[in-house]
């Protein structure tokens, strides 16, 4: 069915379904991709496929066979260096509200994981500040960390977290299921409401929930207690299944 036409050119109620998909799906890859450096390696490759559509209507016949040569590799290119990003986007897939809706699993993989390192922390005494990335990237912050990109695992928060480690100054970050980055710095929010008894630890967590959506838990390493902070605001969990149920409603509202 002809909608309308742009000069000689018919549109079609398909071209415009057609238009709305490719553009959904590359919106969706600019903002999982966005504050990594993907996002400036997509935008490469889309000038790359411009030149390659534009070149024929303009008679470049030089740089149109240098961009068919190269066709036959970009598969191959795309793959390797779009890895990470890919998987990410996979996982992402795998874990949204469609699928869900399919697959009744239940809760997120990673929660029994940070659950039972919350828990054992908090027997410890041991402070820790855990970011659990949704939808906004937090690129800058990962990036003032040491990359790990490592699988979630109870033993591993628990280690990292161990006073006197490496690593254990600073913010876990958990982006796609994985541990992105250890020992990163968190803006400390300046908000005047926050009572001035409260350590840096819980300001630090306030503050990156109010520049961002992520979820952030807390423990306390003077009471040992455990919060959550999410949309600027910190709230104090009384036990392991509220801590459970707080985090798979936040995690699959994303």
């Amino acid at each position: 069915m002809e909608f309308f036409r742009i000069g000689f050119l018919p549109i079609r109620a398909v071209d415009i379904l057609d238009i709305g998909a490719v553009t959904y799906i590359f919106y969706q890859l600019f903002r999982l991709m966005k504050g990594t450096r993907g996002a400036t390696m997509l935008v490469g490759l889309l000038i790359i496929i411009l030149i390659s559509i534009i070149a024929p209507w303009l008679g470049m016949s030089g740089l149109s066979l240098l961009i068919a040569q190269v066709q036959t590799v970009w598969v191959i290119v795309f793959v390797i260096l779009f890895q990470p990003e890919l998987r990410r986007i996979l996982i992402h897939i795998g874990q949204s509200r469609v699928v869900r809706l399919f697959y009744k699993g239940g809760e997120l993989p990673i929660l029994n994981e940070i659950v039972d390192a919350v828990k054992t922390l908090s027997d410890r005494g041991y402070g820790a500040l855990i970011v659990l990335v949704r939808e906004v990237g937090v690129g800058a912050i990962i990036e003032t960390g040491v990359k790990i990109n490592a699988r979630v695992s109870s033993a591993l928060l628990a280690s990292i977290f161990t006073p006197r480690t490496p690593l254990h100054d600073g913010a876990v970050v958990i982006q796609e299921g994985m541990i992105a980055a250890a020992k990163c710095l968190l803006p400390i929010s300046e908000n005047p409401a926050i009572n001035p008894s409260m350590g840096m630890r819980h300001r630090a967590a306030i503050g990156l929930s109010e520049e961002s959506d992520a979820v952030i838990v807390v423990v306390s390493e003077e009471t040992s207690a455990v919060s959550i902070a999410v949309g600027g605001k910190l709230v104090k969990i009384k036990d392991l299944e509220e801590l459970r149920n707080k985090l798979s409603k936040l995690l699959t509202e994303a």
